[in-house]
């Protein structure tokens, strides 16, 4: 994996939520331990802009999205299923 681009997340959330705030420690400690150096993690908080709900097709929170490589994946959800959400973002077959 070493000579791959890393993969790109950006995880949508509205706030402070307790959701929200489980989905950024555990989306953090997944890629720590799973791919680490291998990631970018972009947090969006959709209260302070709401307009990329709309503009980025979010329609739950938090959703994950992994932009590179492509196909696009989406998560929704606190990311607790770590065993999914890697499946999700495909980092078994890196």
């Amino acid at each position: 994996m070493t000579d791959e681009k890393p993969l790109k997340l950006k995880l949508y959330v509205a706030g402070e939520t307790p959701k929200s705030v489980a989905a950024i420690r555990n989306l953090q400690q997944m890629c720590e331990e799973n791919m680490k150096g291998a990631y970018e993690i972009e947090v969006i908080d959709l209260r302070q802009q709401p307009q990329l709900a709309r503009e980025h097709n979010i329609v739950a929170i938090p959703t994950l999205v992994r932009s590179l490589p492509v196909p696009v994946q989406k998560i929704i959800g606190d990311l607790s299923d770590k065993e999914k959400v890697l499946v999700h973002l495909h980092v078994d077959e890196q």
